[in-house]
């Protein structure tokens, strides 16, 4: 049975799922999601996800959402992404707990508020305030790949998908790969796994049907 991912090619959370759907070779498809024309918010789809978000997984009549519970399905139906041990599983969550609270969780809205907010709405103290918090948190995650491939374990796991989320798109957000030296090299490891494709590749296109790739 294919498995749907409700998704939309500007959201690092939703890339995370079919970037773990893709490189676990699951059967799946993508089905586009107008987020930016309210779709979310609509009482059709909130009948399909409580929490009006994406990404939003369909495997059956199992519904999922919030992309940590995805990566934790897509690990466990497959057995491929979850780390070789007890302690590593832990390790892979510890680590996507960090991302969902302290990267993905800052660097998402910082990048919906300089990008696609209109520009009179982008508020420079919560701009600054933001930026901070991303820097912090992206001074932890470079320091917890130093000497390392990967985050847990030999091998690319769904820690590594999680916390690198949002750090393929081009769109400003004041990350700078070249500031993190340990993040640029695994960033360039992650992409050279036979299968990575880049977000705007893997689902449908930017809303204004235009690659913004730099």
């Amino acid at each position: 049975m294919t498995l749907k991912l409700y998704c939309f090619a500007e959201s690092g959370n939703a890339y995370k799922a079919a970037l773990a759907l893709h490189l676990t070779g699951l059967d799946w498809t993508p089905v586009f999601v107008d987020f930016f024309k309210g779709e979310t918010r609509t009482s059709e789809f909130r009948a399909l996800s409580v929490m009006g978000e994406v990404p939003l997984l369909a495997d059956g009549d199992t519904m999922l959402s919030q992309s940590g519970v995805i990566l934790d399905y897509i690990s466990s139906k497959t057995g491929k992404l979850g780390g070789t041990s007890a302690e590593e599983r832990r390790e892979v969550l510890r680590w996507m707990f960090f991302d969902n609270h302290k990267v993905s969780g800052v660097a998402g809205p910082l990048r919906f508020i300089m990008n696609f907010l209109p520009e009179e709405k982008r508020n420079a103290d919560v701009i600054g305030f933001m930026s901070g918090r991303l820097a912090a948190a992206l001074d932890i995650l470079n320091t917890g790949l130093e000497g390392r491939d990967w985050l847990v374990g030999n091998g690319l796991t769904v820690a590594d998908i999680s916390c690198a989320g949002y750090l393929y798109y081009p769109e400003p957000f004041t990350f700078t790969r070249t500031d993190y030296p340990n993040i640029d090299r695994w960033l360039t490891h992650i992409a050279s796994t036979p299968g990575w494709q880049h977000p705007y590749d893997l689902m449908p296109a930017p809303t204004a049907g235009q690659d913004t790739r730099s």
